[in-house]
């Protein structure tokens, strides 16, 4: 009888494959490891990128408009506002911002006075319980792209509204209120894009006393006895900005005691003369009622705009120079004020119109979110901001410390 070739048959023992499957396990584990570290590190980079980009954002506004600041106004402006109801800023025609309040110009001998720059030491919300209250920072200036200097403003006899009309008998090129260059003729009164609406801010001269009103109302359109065109806006005394006092006794019942029926002039370019301007108050503050936090713009009595999220903390110092014994102030964080902190000197009893520089000390953004792909930590993604902008427009005297 023949013997069979007994094949033994081929494959794995069980302690075999349980060793692959570990050591495969263990290759397979530390791939996709490799795989997720690499992916949050892609998505580290990306949102630090971004968030460079929104940071440089938000600080090239709000460094514009610090450098505007008094721009169109005149060295050492101090405009007289009316003290029947102190005028504020910082709200929109329902709500104020600043911490839920507004805020209220410089009073100086009861009388409230409008500014180039308005600081705002610690009228900011608190994010940080260890480092306190943020600040808020308003910038006026004129807004040179709308024409209004080319127009005649004449109080109407109700006291509560202002018609412009071209002057009589001059060319708007002949008048020279326009640039040297460019347009033939200013923007209509109510233009559609760029004209004045509800909100704004007017900056107007009459008899060498220059007032400051919100519009407050549609306007109307006219004609005068040579066929050009009038306007005719309203400044009610309803207005959320308190800008409008009318006199309702005495000698001068009209805008901010002004008599009616009394007329302006025109100015040559730029506008910011004796003609009529419209004005630029501008307000940057965190706002912390919504999350995360936003740094917002807030422009005359029109709803905020957000300029960027994640804002955490904004501190602002100022340099000042006081013209009377010709030393400065520097680093101030609330200038004027008796109890002020200076790096050195006194800003004691100093005003506004006498800050040199603008000193941001601290402006920090951060992303809220900690968390990367796959809920791995991304760690601290954060940027801070600290640097100075010249305030050319404020200078009471052309002297700045060294």
């Amino acid at each position: 009888m023949s013997n069979r070739l007994r094949k033994r048959a081929s494959g794995f023992s069980l302690l075999e494959m349980v060793v692959a499957m570990a050591l495969g396990t263990i290759v397979l584990g530390a791939a996709v490891q490799v795989y997720i570290q690499g992916l949050n590190a892609t998505w580290v980079v990306s949102q630090r990128a971004e968030l460079q980009q929104d940071f440089r954002a938000a600080s090239n506004v709000l460094i514009k408009d610090l450098s505007l600041a008094g721009a169109g106004l005149g060295n050492g402006v101090a405009i007289a506002l009316p003290s029947g109801v102190t005028p504020r800023y910082g709200c929109d025609q329902a709500l104020c911002y600043l911490n839920g309040v507004a805020g209220t110009y410089p009073i100086t001998s009861s009388v409230p006075y409008l500014y180039g720059l308005l600081t705002g030491y610690d009228l900011g919300p608190t994010l940080n319980t260890t480092q306190g209250p943020t600040d808020v920072v308003t910038v006026v200036y004129t807004d040179s792209g709308f024409y209004l200097n080319c127009y005649l403003p004449t109080i109407t006899s109700s006291g509560q509204a202002v018609t412009f009309s071209e002057p009589t008998g001059i060319t708007w090129a002949a008048e020279g209120c326009l640039p040297g260059t460019g347009p033939t003729a200013p923007q209509a009164v109510n233009d559609t894009v760029v004209g004045l609406t509800v909100g704004d801010l007017v900056l107007m001269n009459f008899n060498g006393t220059p007032i400051v009103a919100e519009v407050t109302g549609a306007i109307t359109t006219g004609t005068d006895g040579a066929g050009h065109a009038t306007y005719t806006v309203p400044f009610a005394n309803t207005d959320p900005l308190k800008m409008n006092q009318t006199a309702t006794s005495g000698a001068y019942k009209g805008l901010n005691g002004i008599a009616t029926s009394v007329a302006g002039s025109y100015s040559t370019a730029p506008c910011g003369g004796t003609g009529p301007c419209r004005l630029l108050v501008i307000t940057y503050y965190i706002d912390n009622t919504i999350t995360p936090p936003r740094l917002m713009r807030q422009v005359s009595g029109h709803s905020p705009m957000p300029v960027a999220e994640n804002v955490v903390y904004m501190k602002f110092t100022y340099d000042l120079f006081n013209d009377s014994t010709l030393t400065p102030a520097v680093g101030c964080q609330n200038p004027g004020a008796s109890g002020d902190v200076c790096v050195s000197g006194s800003s004691s009893g100093l005003l506004p119109n006498q800050i040199t520089k603008i000193n941001i000390s601290n402006m920090a953004m951060d992303d809220a979110d900690n968390t990367g792909l796959f809920g791995a930590s991304k760690g601290d993604q954060s940027m801070d901001l600290s640097t100075s902008v010249s305030a050319r427009n404020l200078t009471y005297t052309n002297e700045y410390p060294n």
